[in-house]
């Protein structure tokens, strides 16, 4: 594995004192093997500033959670500069769930250790049929909705800290639980690769697109996914009973909701959904409603730097 010569982080201009801490000492790693060139944004346009014409010679190296590389990744598919493109990923969010797919470390230092000599590892991206893209999970129904509860949360505790402890993180289990108390009830028509696999005759609890292993910090969701595998894994819950409902909940965090009746796992490349108005939560960011989506799946659609096998 070639090294790269330049380093280009992109981190959040917004971050705490906490955050801003690792990240000197994970540049300070970084700046061990390249030269580097640290740029904060604060938005849409700034990053796509920052991002445009990135030479080939400089990989790129995101400081943040799920949310800021789904930022860079929609942001370089709109750029046409996506394919070929080599990240690197310094785990700062709160969920971090799409490093923990790809086993990049938690720990600030040793993730830079890993952008800076790691392998390129080709990965797939979800795209919708609005030119949205999903780098690790889309869930729609009691998922969107637990994530826009605990997104609340995460805001009010995040503002709090406790040391170093990031309290923020409790957003989500708060989240599940508020929507465990009045969960949503969706009519859909669920079609994976032209295939039939939910009509409208019966209720469903929640659907999810799975590109990553987990979602919510670390809920294996869709537990056998793999990014690299050019398909994605799809969930389809259809607990009825207020009991069958509690009963997938309390199986979630286990990663046994796979095992019910009343729950499908399947892998398929391109997946339709339409029926009754629904919200979409996709790495985090919350879309809708809307009353049909499409995703498909294009293979390795750019690399992530993993740690070496």
């Amino acid at each position: 594995m070639v090294q790269p010569s330049r380093i280009l982080v992109i981190a959040n201009a917004g971050a705490g004192t906490a955050d801003e801490q690792a990240l000197d000492a994970a540049v300070a790693i970084l700046r061990e093997h390249a030269e580097v060139e640290v740029r904060e944004t604060s938005g849409p346009d700034e990053l796509a500033a920052a991002l445009t014409g990135s030479p080939d010679d400089e990989r790129i190296v995101i400081a943040g959670g799920d949310g800021s590389i789904h930022a860079a990744v929609a942001a370089l598919h709109r750029l046409d500069q996506l394919r070929g493109q080599e990240i690197g990923l310094i785990p700062l969010g709160t969920g971090n769930d799409f490093a923990r797919t790809l086993e990049i470390p938690l720990d600030p230092r040793a993730a830079a250790g890993v952008a800076a000599t790691g392998r390129a590892q080709p990965v797939d991206l979800v795209v919708d049929d609005h030119g949205q893209v999903t780098v690790n999970s889309v869930h729609l129904g009691a998922g969107a909705q637990a994530g826009k509860n605990g997104a609340r949360w995460k805001e009010r505790l995040g503002a709090i800290g406790l040391g170093k402890v990031n309290l923020g993180k409790l957003g989500y289990p708060i989240g599940a639980v508020l929507t465990a108390l009045d969960p949503p009830s969706l009519r859909l028509r669920v079609e994976v690769d032209g295939r039939l696999v939910l009509d409208e005759d019966e209720p469903a609890l929640m659907v999810a697109v799975g590109n990553g292993s987990s979602t919510g910090g670390g809920t294996r969701l869709t537990p056998a996914a793999q990014p690299h595998d050019g398909k994605a894994d799809i969930l389809v819950a259809t607990p009825g009973s207020h009991v069958a409902r509690l009963g997938y909940a309390l199986r979630l965090p286990f990663g046994s909701h796979s095992q019910r009746g009343d729950v499908q796992m399947l892998r398929g490349e391109t997946i339709r959904v339409s029926g009754d108005e629904f919200e979409l939560n996709s790495d985090g960011e919350i879309d809708g409603p809307v009353r049909s989506r499409t995703w498909k799946v294009l293979p390795s659609a750019y690399s992530m730097v993993v740690p070496e096998a």
